[in-house]
């Protein structure tokens, strides 16, 4: 009975620190539940088998280029001389053609089999220029290659080869679904040490270096001189990359290596496949990127858009688009800034009427546009839209001298014919204008999205913009034939 009641009271005083102690452990478990992702994928024991899979669709590629002689007789070394035997190795006396005859150069990178019938993904800069293309597989067998078509732009190459038998190939997985952290696997030719192996994670998403198509993975798988068009592939096999840059201070890995999305390269492979060639669709506006200064000048909501800065004869003026307008939408999907637009535009069928969604004057419009291609538009001068002449009326207004633009002013400034406006003649450095890269030379076409003719017209448009509770000015510049748009402060 003792016991009995001694065993209640203990067990009495230790509810209230059980209560609190299960509430801890449930708590902890929440927690727990909450930082272990569902979906993540643990680290591979090895890549062995994934190695093993996909080796055989990966290519080592060697190309052969004819460069010509060099000009000229060249150094003469007497005989006997101690710079004789330097002279022999490095002018190659014992070449085919002689020392100075047409010399052979060799050059290593790697590429992938993308289907059965031997069609081969490759950088565009591996086989630039070749004379003689090389494919050499992981079982050794070598096959000559030709170039089905070329993208300079997106540093790719579409290969072919005739095999008397399928070949093993790998396909496109979605690098949409990539997420930083995933692992990945490298496979290439790194400084022509043949079939190599390695890995790591996504480092970054979405990175552009230099191209206007650019949508970069990048990584700290090891990546060298020779990987170069090799591809990058996801757990399950997939190409996800194609493996193209990398950022090194010594030319080798330091791990931050860059291969194009397979989402920008399929669309590629496919067009060379089809055409031979690229067919992008093109817009035909001239634009740039909504910044916060050019937002609350225009009364905008959110930073996001493509800023229409020019709209030569093309497809967009024939679909009644206007310089001003801020396109904020595509086929239906959001745009959020000029590299956006540029790819998604690139990515759409050339012929088709596109819905594009355009902020004007506070308004959302829907223009339907046909687009053109831009191979097309790049290889003629697309003339500029038109403008009408002004008058001389010289003054300082935000920091600038502006005086009315003239025809000879017109003609020695390298602007498009008709232009009118207000010629900046002189910058105070300590101005806002100046720090956001006026110059003397610049034209200002339109202020607050209208056109300005005269000094008047410009400060009307500042009285418009404080009156409008507005911080800032839009200005629409001109330097040569590129326009800009720059917000200027009227307080």
């Amino acid at each position: 009975m003792l016991q009995a009641k001694v065993e209640a009271t203990a067990q009495r005083r230790m509810e209230p620190f059980t209560g609190f102690l299960a509430a801890i452990l449930l708590g902890l478990g929440l927690t727990f539940a909450q930082v272990t992702p569902s979906m993540a994928r643990a680290a591979p024991e090895s890549f062995a088998d994934l190695a093993e899979k996909v080796s055989p669709a990966v290519v080592n590629i060697t190309t052969t280029t004819t460069i010509a002689a060099p000009t000229g007789d060249g150094p003469v070394v007497p005989e006997g001389s101690p710079f004789e035997d330097f002279f022999k190795r490095f002018g190659n006396p014992d070449a085919p053609n002689g020392p100075n005859g047409p010399q052979r150069s060799n050059a290593l990178g790697s590429g992938f089999v993308i289907s059965e019938d031997g069609y081969i993904v490759t950088n565009n800069h591996v086989i630039e220029g070749a004379d003689e293309i090389s494919i050499e597989f992981f079982s050794g067998k070598t096959l000559d290659a030709k170039i089905i078509g070329t993208d300079p732009k997106t540093d790719l190459a579409l290969l072919k080869v005739e095999s008397p038998e399928p070949l093993a190939y790998v396909s496109f997985g979605d690098s949409n679904v990539i997420r930083v952290g995933d692992w990945v696997m490298a496979m290439g030719n790194p400084l022509g040490q043949g079939f190599s192996v390695s890995a790591g994670i996504v480092s970054a998403r979405n990175r552009a270096l230099s191209g206007t198509y650019d949508d970069f993975i990048q990584t700290d798988a090891a990546i060298n001189r020779g990987n170069s068009g090799g591809p990058l592939f996801d757990m399950d096999g997939e190409v996800i990359g194609v493996n193209t840059a990398i950022l090194s201070p010594n030319g080798g890995s330091i791990g931050i290596g860059f291969s194009m999305a397979s989402n920008v390269v399929s669309k590629v492979v496919q067009q060379l496949k089809d055409f031979g060639e690229t067919r992008r669709g093109w817009l035909g506006v001239r634009i740039q990127d909504v910044t916060p200064d050019v937002a609350e000048a225009m009364g905008l909501k959110e930073q996001k858009g493509a800023l229409v800065t020019d709209v030569p004869d093309g497809p967009a003026k024939d679909g009644g688009m206007l310089s001003g307008d801020v396109i904020v939408g595509f086929e239906g999907s959001p745009i959020t800034d000029t590299r956006d637009l540029v790819r998604r535009v690139a990515d759409a069928d050339v012929g088709k009427a596109a819905r594009v969604e355009v902020l004007r004057e506070g308004k959302t419009q829907t223009l339907l546009i046909t687009l053109g291609r831009r191979e097309e538009a790049e290889a003629t001068d697309t003339p500029v839209a038109d403008a009408g002449p002004g008058a001389p009326a010289p003054k300082d207004v935000l920091g600038m001298t502006l005086n009315v633009l003239t025809p000879e002013q017109e003609t020695e400034l390298g602007l498009p014919q008709g232009t009118e406006g207000l010629v900046v003649t002189n910058v105070d450095e300590a101005s806002e204008a100046f720090e956001k890269g006026l110059r003397s030379g610049d034209v200002i076409t339109e202020a607050g999205q209208q056109k300005v003719v005269t000094v008047a017209d410009l400060e009307a448009r500042i009285t418009e913009a404080k009156d409008a509770g507005r911080k800032s000015l839009l200005l629409l510049i001109r330097r040569g034939a590129d326009p800009r748009f720059v917000a200027l402060s009227v307080e």
